[in-house]
């Protein structure tokens, strides 16, 4: 399990901080462990809520970079909720819901 933990955090970059505390990380770094935790098993979905809501625009940027790799050096798929316009460009397929009810949906781009 050690094991597991230690690529975890390699692959979001924070090898270096597993022995800190939470109050201890940046709220950019916070994000990075959670995404961490998330992957430790290998899931083949990751499901993310607001990723980037708290976050100044360098550190979502990062997340965002790292959710890009996720997809495309470790196959996974990406479930996205944001109200974040520059987070959803950068999907693959963006969906539109107004009041819980489906209104749009458009293919973004190909590839990853």
């Amino acid at each position: 399990r050690r094991t597991h933990v230690e690529a975890a955090l390699s692959v979001v970059g924070l090898a270096d901080r597993m022995h800190h505390y939470p109050r201890q990380l940046s709220g950019g770094q916070e994000q990075r462990v959670a995404i961490a935790r998330a992957i430790v098993s290998d899931p083949t979905f990751l499901l993310c809520d607001e990723p980037t809501g708290d976050l100044d625009r360098h550190s979502a940027d990062d997340i965002l970079n790292l959710l890009e790799r996720l997809v495309e050096d470790f196959g996974k798929t990406i479930l996205m909720v944001t109200h974040d316009p520059r987070a959803a460009e950068r999907a693959q397929v963006v969906l539109h819901l107004d009041k819980g009810v489906l209104v749009e949906g458009q293919k973004r781009r190909d590839g990853v």
